[in-house]
């Protein structure tokens, strides 16, 4: 069986974007905050890619977008994210949210 290692890595970092912006909450993070958060876990990480996959879990209604004229990207949580950061909803697939285990 053949993984797909790009699939993995866009549906591992959406799970890590949610919780990055889960813990950053109440205040809605500049894009620089997430894309160090990620570097963390994936030194190679890329603006664009950070964009893609927020652009995406902004599409599913999950995070918030203020798109600023002047370049950076201001990100937040809807309640819907919430809910999926904290295992209160189903999560459908595109997003790879481990297993509750308590």
């Amino acid at each position: 069986m053949n993984i797909d290692q790009a699939k993995v890595r866009r549906e591992s970092l959406r799970w890590y974007i949610l919780l990055t912006l889960n813990t950053s909450r109440p205040v809605d993070p500049h894009e620089a905050v997430v894309l160090d958060t990620i570097r963390g876990i994936y030194p190679d990480s890329t603006q664009m890619e950070v964009r893609r996959e927020l652009d995406y879990l902004a599409d599913r209604s999950l995070v918030t977008l203020d798109k600023r004229p002047s370049g950076p990207w201001i990100c937040g949580l809807t309640h819907y994210g919430v809910d999926i950061a904290e295992y209160t909803i189903d999560c459908k697939p595109g997003i790879s949210r481990p297993e509750k285990y308590w």
